[in-house]
């Protein structure tokens, strides 16, 4: 496994990430979960993404379990606030931020987090009092580091314009060989103010494996047949994208690895991307994401991959 720096952080993280949206605490179940932290530990694996949405703090509860007998050094913890816990609790706002905050550190069973990232823009809350919350969460020694995820580069801009408060490390957009908005200009600014990217959804929710077939019935015990994990996936299977898809296997075969490694190396081939969170139902599957880490692929064959996608990239 190799390592990066994160942002203009101290955070040395691993290139591959284990993420916990729709898996650990929901779609997966307990001993299967906890085999996959195991693993990811044993694969070098130190960092780890949640957000306490997710199972509406389900995820963030087996978290803690999970990693309650493991050195608080020994990983890189970040969750993220924003989306509605309850009727009454959402957004960005300093009431919000500080409870849940607290919330957060109860369920994980530990005393701070190293990245607490707004989940999304509240655009009903002003900035100032977001930021100066979180500020206050890092300078109450509850985080180390902030960041956000899926905020437009305007936003970015005027968080970093505001005086006296701490500044953003990281940015979680969604990124793929299908889905490549952030070069536009999220990626740009972040490199201006040393926030790197830590990229969510980098295989097209499994899309990228290849292990979807045009016009076949969906395997069995995957993400796609999934109720509690398969109800994001529905914009990535049309037969178009698919087929694409199928035809980027060869080229993996000739850089000498399977899709979903190069998909994620491809992911990892800009410069401004920290890590790529993966999700994982099986030990298995993060054995061979981890593999894509410190890969040396022929651009040339990236070129041609994303020839083939582009038709159906969006």
């Amino acid at each position: 496994m190799k390592y990066r720096k994160l942002g203009a952080s101290d955070l040395s993280v691993s290139e591959i990430s284990l993420g916990s949206w729709l898996t650990y605490g929901v779609g997966v179940d307990r001993d299967r979960a906890l085999s996959c932290v195991d693993r990811a530990f044993e694969l070098g694996i130190n960092f780890i993404d949640t957000a306490n949405v997710y199972g509406r703090g389900a995820a963030e509860t087996f978290l803690g379990e999970a990693l309650a007998r493991r050195s608080r050094d020994s990983y890189v913890l970040a969750t993220k606030v924003f989306f509605p816990m309850s009727a009454s609790d959402r957004g960005l706002s300093r009431a919000q931020i500080l409870k849940q905050i607290d919330a957060s550190l109860t369920r994980l069973r530990v005393g701070h987090v190293d990245l607490y990232q707004c989940h999304r823009y509240d655009a009903e809350t002003p900035l100032e009092e977001t930021m100066r919350a979180l500020s206050d969460v890092v300078r109450q020694g509850k985080a180390r580091y902030i960041g956000f995820s899926e905020w437009s580069a305007d936003q970015i801009a005027a968080a970093f314009a505001l005086p006296g408060m701490e500044h953003f490390v990281s940015s979680q957009p969604q990124y793929s060989l299908l889905w490549r908005q952030p070069e536009e200009k999220v990626i740009p600014i972040c490199r201006e103010k040393h926030v790197s990217q830590i990229v969510w959804s980098p295989l097209a929710q499994g899309v990228l494996t290849g292990k979807y077939l045009p016009g076949a019935p969906l395997p069995a015990d995957s993400r796609a047949t999934s109720t509690a994990m398969g109800q994001f996936i529905q914009r990535w299977t049309g037969r178009d994208t698919l087929e694409a898809v199928q035809k980027l296997k060869p080229i993996a075969a000739k850089a000498g690895c399977t899709l979903s490694q190069f998909a994620l190396a491809w992911v990892l081939r800009e410069p401004n991307v920290a890590s790529a969170i993966v999700g994982a139902s099986r030990p298995e599957q993060l054995e061979e994401n981890a593999a894509a880490s410190g890969l040396t692929i022929d651009t040339a064959l990236f070129a041609e991959a994303e020839a083939i996608i582009a038709p159906v990239a969006r």
